[in-house]
């Protein structure tokens, strides 16, 4: 009976992404056609993604041999960048990679259906009557891509919205966060959040800004003695640096105007968008709400939490490249509905962030608690900095999993249960960090963000694991 039953559990669970998890491991690096298209797209994807937190980190540690203070002041700044950027950006960069696959996907198929149309009338492969994706010189022609072109427009205007916002409410903003108005943090965390307003997020930025930011960073803050306002501005000077740069590249291959105003799909961001602000609006308060916990410690409490905060996101970033990527196969291999694909791509992209989280999980261990001195100086801040680091490094193949999920459920188009899953998670998160804060301190702030990602990691797995919404596929 027994045995009848593992062999029905098995028989069962064969087609299940999270099976795969655990099946055939020796493929996980295997560099068919599906590996090579992952890593084509998880590389940039990235870097592009880690380039603002690891620019955090650079300010985090040119400013944190300012003193305490400036390093807890600018650590609330941070967040409230984080927060307010992820809640005007997130929404749209997540829906706009899922609609540009599904229109690449679609554009594809339509074309291969006129082919074989004028094929079957008589017309020869290379006939003139036949789509082509090259001119006669063999030079690409751009692409008309309509949610790129959407995406660029929605996405200057947010930028804007969110500039002039953070100028014109700072002060109250770090009051909220703990900050008041006799506080030494007000003051270089005023100047900072001020200054780092002024960078509109219309693109992700890349590794070169983050070069430059390592050059600008100590030129601005100890040459030119500006301190935190030469660490914003040195800041928003290589991120726009570098989004000049990808726009440029990015022109050569899309035509970034749309042909009429129809083709902006405004309507169809708006409708997805809103779905996903509900959802980045739960995820970005838990964290947000963290460091307001933290910086009410104390600016030797909020100067130690930057640090680990910094060092966990930049790192955990890493695994959201790989979630692009799958979003990005996914959404194609949906609009085709070639289900084969997506589980085989649901199975590679989940075993590649669990190895990857593991690898995180050793770096971070390592590097961060022979290099703190790195970042600070201040024994008090040294002392609580070590208590964080095992939080940063255990939690590290849970927060892979956790984006991977996401770039997953984002692939699949199942946007309603990711806002809806997460709002439920950060009502329980914010209760633990209440909870905790006020009875651990510290330490208890970390076991209350382990808990959230812990949650988040759940919530995919169930999602596939019970083979619902999009999933319901595997059923048959």
């Amino acid at each position: 009976m027994i045995t009848r039953v593992l062999v029905s559990f098995w028989n069962n669970m064969g087609d299940n992404p999270l099976w795969g998890l655990f099946r055939n491991p020796r493929e996980v690096f295997k560099k068919d056609e599906l590996g090579l298209e992952m890593a084509q797209i998880a590389l940039p994807a990235a870097l592009a993604l880690t380039a603002d937190p690891i620019a955090s980190l650079i300010d985090t540690a040119f400013i944190g041999h300012i003193g305490p203070v400036e390093l807890a002041a600018v650590g609330v700044a941070i967040a409230v960048i984080n927060q307010v950027s992820k809640i005007a950006i997130f929404p749209l960069v997540s829906v706009t990679t899922s609609f540009v696959a599904e229109e690449d996907a679609m554009r594809s198929l339509k074309g291969e259906t006129e082919e074989i149309k004028l094929l079957e009338k008589g017309f020869s492969a290379d006939s003139e009557l036949i789509p082509k994706t090259e001119t006669s010189d063999g030079e690409n022609k751009k692409r008309h891509i309509s949610s790129a072109s959407s995406a660029m427009a929605i996405g200057a205007i947010l930028g804007l919205i969110q500039s002039i916002f953070v100028i014109f409410a700072a002060k109250p903003i770090l009051e909220y966060m703990g900050i008041k108005s006799n506080s030494p943090m007000l003051k270089p965390a005023l100047r900072y959040l001020t200054l780092r307003s002024l960078l509109f997020k219309t693109t992700k930025t890349a590794m070169v800004g983050d070069a430059a930011n390592i050059v600008l960073d100590p030129i601005f803050i100890f040459l030119f003695g500006m301190g935190v306002s030469g660490a914003a501005i040195a800041h928003v000077i290589s991120q726009y640096l570098i989004a000049l740069m990808l726009m440029w590249r990015l022109s050569e291959q899309v035509s970034l105007l749309p042909p009429t105003v129809k083709d902006l799909q405004l309507g169809r961001f708006f409708k997805n968008g809103l779905l996903l602000l509900f959802r980045v609006i739960a995820a970005t308060s838990c964290i947000t709400l963290a460091a307001s916990l933290a910086a009410k410690l104390g600016s030797t409490s909020m100067a130690a939490f930057q640090v680990c905060l910094q060092v966990w996101l930049a790192t955990s970033l890493l695994a959201d490249g790989l979630a692009v990527a799958g979003q990005a196969i996914l959404a194609n291999a949906f609009a085709r509905k070639d289900y084969e694909r997506a589980t085989a791509t649901a199975v590679r992209v989940l075993q590649w962030s669990l190895v990857l989280g593991l690898v995180l999980s050793l770096v971070v261990a390592v590097i961060l608690k022979f290099s703190s001195e790195f970042f600070t100086k201040d024994i008090t801040v040294l002392r609580l900095l070590h208590l964080g680091i095992p939080f940063v490094a255990v939690t590290q193949p849970i927060n892979s999993l956790a984006f991977v999920f996401d770039g997953i459920n984002f692939g699949a188009s199942d946007f309603a249960y990711s806002a809806y899953s997460m709002v439920l998670i950060a009502a329980s998160s914010i209760f633990f960090l209440f909870f905790l804060s006020s009875s651990h301190g510290f330490v208890g702030i970390w076991i209350a963000l382990s808990i959230f990602m812990s949650l988040r990691a759940l919530a995919g797995f169930l999602r596939i694991g019970t083979r619902t919404g999009p999933w319901g596929f595997l059923r048959s």
